[in-house]
């Protein structure tokens, strides 16, 4: 469940990336360098969500690694193909 929300919680951040993005407008900020903006700073909090996991919750570090790869991989690959779409 505690995966589901973190996923979830990477769209929704996406989401408010990309809706800075056009408020802000501007040509300095596109959707699609919204998108890769998103990508690094989804990676810090998910690797976050991977240490807490293992040193608080004590969960093994490959259970760990491979809810991360769930995890970053969902929100990032749609912030890819967000970006490679305009």
């Amino acid at each position: 469940m505690h995966t589901l929300r973190m996923v979830v919680g990477g769209l929704v951040l996406l989401g408010i990336f990309l809706g800075a993005a056009k408020v802000l407008g501007g040509p300095s900020w596109s959707i699609q360098r919204a998108s890769q903006m998103f990508i690094p700073v989804w990676f810090v909090v998910a690797l976050g969500n991977m240490l807490v996991g293992m040193f608080s919750a004590g969960i093994p570090f490959l259970t760990e690694l491979l809810v991360l790869v769930v995890v970053f991989g969902v929100p990032a690959a749609a912030a890819w193909y967000v970006g490679q779409r305009t």
